[in-house]
């Protein structure tokens, strides 16, 4: 279950949000109760964000930015990807191959987007989108020249701009999924302590591992 608590249709009355619920779900459905949406996701994202119409509105909006981009959507799709992969998110990843599948992207290069560094599919804007991505989720913004001096020879300054901003929106929206534990990210933490063999009690494993006696 998400971490906090999902918004039941018959609490919502803000318009924008009962929009999402009736298209994503269906008019009769509580999606609070009733998950379950077309991509396959439970839907826990909408409930959730919906705890506060303010942020649901202004998330909303974010996605509104594909209707007036200039920026191929198959390349935005590749940052978009990446930054799933990159920072952990089982759901943005996902969501964003679909997409990928959607615009009808070969599937070497879908199936690559984990080691595009060792892919050879990809062409030398793309390997640069993929560069740049990294850059901006990985390594906080530190982007080398050369990385940034391919994309201005195939981009407009408008499209690095839009490329920027809807892959660093996608890194926020990975981040809240994994913290919150929605859709996919809803999974326990995978680095606990695998506790030692019954008996073996508190012996000093550095010492065997020096040769001491």
């Amino acid at each position: 279950m998400p971490r906090l608590r999902e918004v039941p249709r018959a609490e919502v009355t803000d318009e924008r949000i009962l929009f999402f619920y009736d298209r994503l779900f269906a008019p009769d459905r509580d999606p609070a109760v009733d998950h379950g949406t077309a991509t396959g996701t439970p839907g826990d994202w909408w409930t959730v964000f919906a705890q506060d119409p303010d942020v649901f509105r202004h998330a909303v909006r974010g996605f509104a930015l594909y209707r007036g981009a200039s920026l191929d959507p198959r390349l935005r799709e590749l940052g978009q990807c990446r930054a799933g992969w990159a920072r952990g998110s089982q759901f943005v990843f996902s969501q964003h191959c679909k997409q990928m599948r959607a615009l009808k992207m070969p599937e070497e290069k879908i199936e690559a987007i984990p080691h595009w560094q060792t892919a050879d599919c990809y062409s030398p804007l793309e390997r640069a989108l993929l560069a740049y991505t990294d850059g901006l989720v990985l390594d906080g913004g530190r982007v080398p020249d050369r990385v940034f001096e391919i994309l201005k020879e195939h981009l407009s300054d408008r499209e690095i701009l839009q490329f920027t901003y809807i892959t660093c929106m996608y890194d926020m929206h990975a981040v809240m999924s994994k913290a919150l534990r929605v859709e996919y990210d809803d999974r326990p933490e995978p680095v606990v302590e695998i506790a030692a063999p019954e008996g073996y009690g508190d012996r000093d494993i550095s010492d065997d591992l020096a040769g001491g006696r």
